[in-house]
């Protein structure tokens, strides 16, 4: 055998997959899947028969959990399909910069300063009217393949 030692890079996660496969008809309606590598809720699924030799298949419409396009995809139902691991965080917000920028408070105490304001209307308006209003507001940052949005707001009081 060898003597040299081997160096690996370190990664910040542990190498873990950012999905994971799953049967296409175990897959229902408001879970996840990854459709042209975005990750989506699904709200509508639908399972065809077809002929003599044949597989079924799944029809799924599903919304991406961060652009909120609708996509569809047909699998057949015994091929496996990517699931995305999805995450929600809560988070209290700390500030809003000028470049559309927010800084959170995390749970161990440290800041995370990487994320920039939702592109929804109506919660932007919520989170800036809040904020300006001085109120002790908690953001739910939803994570996924690498993205990170947020996705709901909380308002636990006045300061």
């Amino acid at each position: 055998m060898s003597d040299e030692e081997h160096h690996f890079e370190s990664k910040a996660d542990a190498g873990a997959s950012k999905t994971y496969p799953q049967q296409a008809g175990t897959i229902r309606k408001n879970g996840y899947i990854v459709i042209k590598n975005r990750p989506c809720k699904v709200v509508e699924v639908s399972t065809s028969k077809t002929g003599k030799h044949g597989h079924a298949k799944c029809h799924f419409v599903a919304i991406d959990i961060f652009t909120a396009k609708k996509l569809e995809d047909i699998v057949p139902s015994s091929h496996n399909c990517d699931v995305p691991h999805v995450n929600r965080t809560d988070y209290q917000l700390i500030d809003i910069s000028e470049d559309g920028f927010v800084s959170l408070l995390t749970d161990s105490g440290d800041t995370k300063d990487d994320l920039k304001l939702p592109t929804d209307d109506s919660l932007l308006k919520q989170i800036k009217e809040g904020f300006a209003e001085g109120k002790d507001l908690v953001v739910s940052v939803m994570s996924a393949m690498g993205e990170e949005q947020i996705c709901a707001l909380k308002d636990i009081g006045p300061k």
